[in-house]
């Protein structure tokens, strides 16, 4: 049954890959083998979920691994992560993870057993529990990014890592079921998909998606002083990751995806 208790108690810091001071790693950028395989998965996210999201999964997990070391023994929140699939690869290596989800109707039997039916906006946790704070694909999905983040901020501790990605509304996939033709108007995408499917889409511009933009997202998240930006660079682009986002305008269109590691400040 889910739970709805809160985390108690957190992991000892993991010497240099958590310490605020340490220099920043090297992260090589994706392959275009890794990315193939993202792609296609994707393709299939509707008629083979299974797949589509375990490989997603074990992804970012390696990505959280690749700028912080290994999670095992560490406490990691998952906010927002639906059906428990980044939970329980995280669980899988060993970390003491917990999914908080706001829709009971997202939750999938995966998450059964580290669920907490919370809202990211105020999470049921006292401030620095959590080694790692984990957000794949929600900050699109909510009305106030900056109180989101400062949320994930909030409970994560002092050097500890934020994982946040998001699909941003000019990206070819920022309409998401509808997309791409959210670029001639919302409404018109969604009476389409009306057309073309016979089912009304899932996601409503304003109410369960929201257009949220690369440039505004990174002068909001540099202007805080309760995280620093270790870094900001394309989720799935397999060359010139960090490149493509230092290109205004441009990368409104070539990131698809932003991925930010953030790291939580001393208090």
């Amino acid at each position: 049954m889910m739970r709805r208790a809160v985390v108690r108690g957190r992991s000892r810091p993991r010497g240099g890959a958590s310490d605020v001071s340490a220099p920043r790693p090297f992260v090589r950028d994706p392959s275009f083998r890794r990315s193939l395989a993202l792609f296609r998965a994707f393709l299939h996210e509707q008629d083979d979920p299974e797949a589509c999201y375990s490989l997603l999964a074990r992804d970012a997990v390696d990505q959280v691994e690749a700028y912080d070391g290994p999670v095992a023994g560490r406490t990691v929140l998952d906010v927002g992560g639906g059906g428990g699939y980044f939970t329980e690869e995280f669980r899988r290596r060993g970390a003491n993870a917990f999914l908080f989800e706001p829709d009971t109707a997202e939750l999938g039997a995966r998450s059964s057993d580290s669920a907490v039916v919370a809202d990211g906006y105020l999470l049921p946790l006292r401030d620095g529990v959590a080694d790692v704070t984990f957000s794949s694909n929600v900050l699109e999905h909510v009305a106030d990014p900056e109180t989101f983040l400062s949320e994930l901020a909030r409970v994560t501790r002092p050097g500890g890592l934020i994982y946040v990605s998001f699909t941003n509304w000019l990206s070819p996939w920022g309409g998401h079921e509808w997309a791409p033709w959210h670029y001639f108007g919302a409404e018109r995408a969604r009476a389409r998909y009306l057309r073309r499917t016979g089912r009304p889409a899932k996601h409503t511009l304003g109410e369960n998606l929201f257009a949220v933009h690369i440039g505004s997202t990174l002068r909001q998240v540099r202007a805080r002083d309760d995280v620093t930006v270790v870094s900001a660079r394309s989720r799935y682009w397999p060359f010139l990751a960090e490149a493509v986002v230092k290109a205004p305008g441009i990368r409104e269109f070539a990131t698809w995806n932003l991925l930010l590691i953030l790291r939580r400040c001393p208090a």
